[in-house]
Protein backbone atom coordinates (compact mmCIF):
# COMPACT_ATOMS: atom_id res chain seq x y z
CA UNK A 1 0.00 0.00 0.00
CA UNK A 2 1.41 3.43 -0.94
CA UNK A 3 2.07 6.07 1.69
CA UNK A 4 -0.80 8.28 0.50
CA UNK A 5 -3.23 5.36 0.61
CA UNK A 6 -2.10 4.48 4.14
CA UNK A 7 -2.59 8.08 5.26
CA UNK A 8 -6.08 8.14 3.73
CA UNK A 9 -7.06 4.85 5.40
CA UNK A 10 -5.86 6.00 8.83
CA UNK A 11 -7.61 9.36 8.50
CA UNK A 12 -10.89 7.76 7.37
CA UNK A 13 -10.94 5.61 10.49
CA UNK A 14 -10.52 8.67 12.71
CA UNK A 15 -13.12 10.66 10.76
CA UNK A 16 -15.58 7.83 11.39
CA UNK A 17 -14.97 8.27 15.12
CA UNK A 18 -15.78 11.97 14.78
CA UNK A 19 -18.98 11.19 12.87
CA UNK A 20 -19.99 8.77 15.63
CA UNK A 21 -19.39 11.50 18.22
CA UNK A 22 -21.50 14.00 16.23
CA UNK A 23 -24.24 11.38 15.96
CA UNK A 24 -24.20 11.04 19.75
CA UNK A 25 -24.55 14.81 20.15
CA UNK A 26 -27.50 14.93 17.76
CA UNK A 27 -29.19 11.94 19.43
CA UNK A 28 -28.94 13.68 22.82
CA UNK A 29 -30.02 17.14 21.69
CA UNK A 30 -33.20 16.75 23.76
CA UNK A 31 -31.56 15.05 26.76
CA UNK A 32 -31.78 17.05 29.97
CA UNK A 33 -28.40 18.36 31.11
CA UNK A 34 -26.43 16.77 28.25
CA UNK A 35 -23.07 18.36 27.42
CA UNK A 36 -21.90 18.23 23.80
CA UNK A 37 -18.57 16.68 22.84
CA UNK A 38 -16.08 18.29 20.48
CA UNK A 39 -13.28 16.55 18.59
CA UNK A 40 -9.78 17.89 18.01
CA UNK A 41 -7.53 16.32 15.40
CA UNK A 42 -3.73 16.17 15.39
CA UNK A 43 -1.25 15.28 12.66
CA UNK A 44 0.62 12.03 13.17
CA UNK A 45 3.60 13.58 11.35
CA UNK A 46 3.75 16.37 13.96
CA UNK A 47 3.49 13.77 16.69
CA UNK A 48 6.47 11.90 15.31
CA UNK A 49 8.53 15.11 15.04
CA UNK A 50 7.72 16.04 18.65
CA UNK A 51 8.79 12.62 19.88
CA UNK A 52 11.97 12.27 17.81
CA UNK A 53 14.23 12.93 20.83
CA UNK A 54 12.37 10.62 23.20
CA UNK A 55 14.92 8.17 24.72
CA UNK A 56 12.41 5.37 24.19
CA UNK A 57 12.84 5.78 20.43
CA UNK A 58 16.42 4.47 20.65
CA UNK A 59 15.38 1.14 22.18
CA UNK A 60 15.91 -1.68 19.74
CA UNK A 61 17.08 0.62 16.94
CA UNK A 62 20.23 0.14 14.90
CA UNK A 63 19.92 3.50 13.12
CA UNK A 64 20.27 7.05 14.49
CA UNK A 65 17.28 9.00 15.76
CA UNK A 66 15.46 10.87 13.03
CA UNK A 67 12.10 12.18 11.92
CA UNK A 68 9.79 9.30 11.17
CA UNK A 69 7.06 9.78 8.56
CA UNK A 70 3.57 10.06 10.00
CA UNK A 71 0.46 8.52 8.52
CA UNK A 72 -2.54 10.83 8.27
CA UNK A 73 -4.36 12.38 11.22
CA UNK A 74 -5.81 11.05 14.44
CA UNK A 75 -8.46 12.12 16.91
CA UNK A 76 -6.28 14.01 19.37
CA UNK A 77 -8.85 14.70 22.08
CA UNK A 78 -12.57 14.74 22.77
CA UNK A 79 -13.45 17.76 24.90
CA UNK A 80 -16.63 18.51 26.82
CA UNK A 81 -18.47 21.70 25.94
CA UNK A 82 -19.38 22.88 29.44
CA UNK A 83 -21.31 25.96 28.38
CA UNK A 84 -24.66 26.36 30.13
CA UNK A 85 -27.71 25.02 28.34
CA UNK A 86 -31.01 26.89 28.19
CA UNK A 87 -33.11 26.62 31.36
CA UNK A 88 -36.74 25.71 30.77
CA UNK A 89 -39.45 26.22 33.40
CA UNK A 90 -41.48 23.07 34.02
CA UNK A 91 -43.55 24.03 37.06
CA UNK A 92 -42.72 20.66 38.62
CA UNK A 93 -41.40 21.02 42.17
CA UNK A 94 -38.88 18.18 41.98
CA UNK A 95 -37.25 19.53 38.81
CA UNK A 96 -34.05 21.46 39.49
CA UNK A 97 -31.50 23.28 37.32
CA UNK A 98 -27.97 24.08 38.50
CA UNK A 99 -26.87 27.69 38.03
CA UNK A 100 -23.08 27.20 37.90
CA UNK A 101 -21.79 25.41 34.80
CA UNK A 102 -19.28 23.33 36.80
CA UNK A 103 -21.74 22.14 39.47
CA UNK A 104 -22.97 18.54 39.41
CA UNK A 105 -25.49 16.46 41.34
CA UNK A 106 -24.27 13.18 42.82
CA UNK A 107 -26.10 9.89 42.24
CA UNK A 108 -25.42 6.24 43.08
CA UNK A 109 -25.80 3.62 40.31
CA UNK A 110 -24.23 1.70 42.33
CA UNK A 111 -20.97 3.46 41.42
CA UNK A 112 -20.80 7.16 42.19
CA UNK A 113 -21.75 9.27 39.20
CA UNK A 114 -22.28 12.97 38.59
CA UNK A 115 -24.95 14.59 36.44
CA UNK A 116 -26.56 17.88 35.43
CA UNK A 117 -29.94 16.19 35.03
CA UNK A 118 -32.09 17.51 37.87
CA UNK A 119 -35.34 15.66 37.07
CA UNK A 120 -35.91 13.93 40.43
CA UNK A 121 -38.63 11.60 41.69
CA UNK A 122 -39.83 10.01 44.93
CA UNK A 123 -39.61 6.22 45.14
CA UNK A 124 -41.14 4.13 47.95
CA UNK A 125 -38.70 2.22 50.17
CA UNK A 126 -38.94 0.15 53.39
CA UNK A 127 -42.22 -1.48 52.33
CA UNK A 128 -43.74 1.88 51.44
CA UNK A 129 -43.25 3.42 54.86
CA UNK A 130 -40.64 5.87 53.55
CA UNK A 131 -39.79 7.55 50.25
CA UNK A 132 -36.37 8.22 48.68
CA UNK A 133 -35.30 10.97 46.31
CA UNK A 134 -34.17 9.24 43.10
CA UNK A 135 -33.52 9.77 39.42
CA UNK A 136 -35.97 8.68 36.74
CA UNK A 137 -34.24 5.28 36.71
CA UNK A 138 -34.64 4.86 40.47
CA UNK A 139 -31.00 5.59 41.33
CA UNK A 140 -30.60 7.33 44.70
CA UNK A 141 -29.83 11.06 44.62
CA UNK A 142 -27.18 11.67 47.24
CA UNK A 143 -27.41 14.27 49.98
CA UNK A 144 -24.64 15.67 52.12
CA UNK A 145 -25.26 12.86 54.62
CA UNK A 146 -26.05 10.04 52.22
CA UNK A 147 -29.35 8.98 50.66
CA UNK A 148 -32.29 11.37 51.13
CA UNK A 149 -35.06 9.35 52.78
CA UNK A 150 -38.06 10.58 54.78
CA UNK A 151 -41.38 9.24 56.03
CA UNK A 152 -44.43 8.89 53.84
CA UNK A 153 -47.60 10.82 54.70
CA UNK A 154 -46.34 14.31 53.83
CA UNK A 155 -48.38 17.09 52.26
CA UNK A 156 -45.74 18.73 50.09
CA UNK A 157 -42.03 18.57 49.20
CA UNK A 158 -39.93 21.53 48.08
CA UNK A 159 -36.31 21.70 46.92
CA UNK A 160 -35.04 25.10 48.01
CA UNK A 161 -32.62 27.18 45.93
CA UNK A 162 -29.74 26.22 48.27
CA UNK A 163 -30.45 22.48 47.82
CA UNK A 164 -32.36 22.05 51.08
CA UNK A 165 -35.25 19.52 51.00
CA UNK A 166 -38.27 20.86 52.91
CA UNK A 167 -41.16 18.50 53.76
CA UNK A 168 -44.51 19.90 54.92
CA UNK A 169 -46.74 17.90 57.26
CA UNK A 170 -49.80 19.84 58.29
CA UNK A 171 -48.63 23.05 59.96
CA UNK A 172 -45.02 21.92 60.39
CA UNK A 173 -42.05 21.95 58.01
CA UNK A 174 -39.15 19.57 58.50
CA UNK A 175 -35.69 19.39 56.98
CA UNK A 176 -35.26 16.08 55.12
CA UNK A 177 -31.68 16.67 53.98
CA UNK A 178 -29.64 18.72 51.57
CA UNK A 179 -28.54 17.84 48.06
CA UNK A 180 -24.86 16.99 47.64
CA UNK A 181 -23.76 19.47 44.97
CA UNK A 182 -20.21 19.09 43.72
CA UNK A 183 -17.92 21.56 42.00
CA UNK A 184 -15.88 20.05 39.16
CA UNK A 185 -12.43 21.65 39.50
CA UNK A 186 -11.10 19.81 36.43
CA UNK A 187 -14.25 18.79 34.55
CA UNK A 188 -12.36 17.78 31.40
CA UNK A 189 -10.92 14.81 33.34
CA UNK A 190 -14.38 13.34 34.03
CA UNK A 191 -15.34 10.32 31.95
CA UNK A 192 -18.76 10.04 30.23
CA UNK A 193 -20.78 7.25 31.87
CA UNK A 194 -23.94 7.32 29.74
CA UNK A 195 -27.36 8.88 30.28
CA UNK A 196 -25.88 12.37 30.67
CA UNK A 197 -23.72 11.35 33.63
CA UNK A 198 -20.00 11.25 34.41
CA UNK A 199 -17.67 9.23 36.59
CA UNK A 200 -14.28 9.92 38.13
CA UNK A 201 -11.31 8.82 36.00
CA UNK A 202 -8.66 6.33 37.04
CA UNK A 203 -6.85 8.56 39.53
CA UNK A 204 -3.51 6.79 39.14
CA UNK A 205 -3.63 7.21 35.37
CA UNK A 206 -4.88 10.80 35.54
CA UNK A 207 -2.16 11.79 38.00
CA UNK A 208 -4.54 13.63 40.34
CA UNK A 209 -6.26 12.85 43.63
CA UNK A 210 -10.03 13.05 43.96
CA UNK A 211 -9.99 16.44 45.71
CA UNK A 212 -8.12 17.97 42.78
CA UNK A 213 -10.90 16.94 40.40
CA UNK A 214 -14.09 17.28 42.48
CA UNK A 215 -14.91 19.23 45.63
CA UNK A 216 -18.13 20.04 47.52
CA UNK A 217 -19.66 23.23 46.14
CA UNK A 218 -19.89 26.39 48.20
CA UNK A 219 -23.40 26.23 49.67
CA UNK A 220 -23.68 29.94 50.36
CA UNK A 221 -26.41 31.63 48.32
CA UNK A 222 -28.55 30.17 45.57
CA UNK A 223 -27.00 27.27 43.70
CA UNK A 224 -30.03 25.98 41.81
CA UNK A 225 -33.40 26.93 40.39
CA UNK A 226 -36.36 24.72 41.27
CA UNK A 227 -39.27 24.04 38.96
CA UNK A 228 -36.95 24.12 35.93
CA UNK A 229 -34.58 21.90 33.95
CA UNK A 230 -31.40 22.64 32.02
CA UNK A 231 -31.66 21.63 28.38
CA UNK A 232 -28.83 20.10 26.32
CA UNK A 233 -26.28 22.62 25.06
CA UNK A 234 -26.10 21.01 21.61
CA UNK A 235 -26.01 23.60 18.81
CA UNK A 236 -27.78 21.76 15.98
CA UNK A 237 -26.53 24.16 13.31
CA UNK A 238 -22.93 23.68 14.41
CA UNK A 239 -23.32 19.89 14.61
CA UNK A 240 -24.77 19.60 11.09
CA UNK A 241 -21.99 21.83 9.73
CA UNK A 242 -19.33 19.67 11.41
CA UNK A 243 -21.03 16.55 10.11
CA UNK A 244 -21.03 17.77 6.50
CA UNK A 245 -17.38 18.85 6.78
CA UNK A 246 -16.37 15.46 8.19
CA UNK A 247 -18.36 13.63 5.51
CA UNK A 248 -16.70 15.66 2.77
CA UNK A 249 -13.24 14.91 4.23
CA UNK A 250 -14.18 11.23 4.40
CA UNK A 251 -15.20 11.29 0.72
CA UNK A 252 -11.91 12.93 -0.32
CA UNK A 253 -9.89 10.31 1.53
CA UNK A 254 -12.03 7.52 0.08
CA UNK A 255 -11.33 8.94 -3.39
CA UNK A 256 -7.60 8.82 -2.62
CA UNK A 257 -7.91 5.09 -1.91
CA UNK A 258 -9.92 4.54 -5.07
CA UNK A 259 -7.50 6.45 -7.29
CA UNK A 260 -4.51 4.77 -5.67
CA UNK A 261 -6.05 1.36 -6.34
CA UNK A 262 -6.64 2.29 -9.98
CA UNK A 263 -3.03 3.47 -10.36
CA UNK A 264 -1.71 0.23 -8.85
CA UNK A 265 -3.86 -1.66 -11.33
CA UNK A 266 -2.39 0.28 -14.26
CA UNK A 267 1.14 -0.37 -12.99
CA UNK A 268 0.43 -4.09 -12.77
CA UNK A 269 -0.83 -4.09 -16.37
CA UNK A 270 2.43 -2.52 -17.58
CA UNK A 271 4.56 -5.31 -16.18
Amino acid sequence: MSRSMMQAAVTMNQLQNKLDMIGGNLANSQTTGYKARKADFSSLLSQQIDNMNDPANAEGRSTPDGIRVGSGARLGAVDLDLSHGAVKDTGRKLDTALLDKNHLFEIQTPETRYTRDGAFYLSPVNDGEDVMLTTENGDPVMGENGEIVFEEGFDDVTIETNGQISVERGDTTENAGKLAINDAIRPQLLEPAGESSFRMPDLAEAGYNAEEIMQPADDEGNVLRHGALEQANVDLGEQFTDMMTAQRSYQFNARTLSMGDQMMGLINQLR
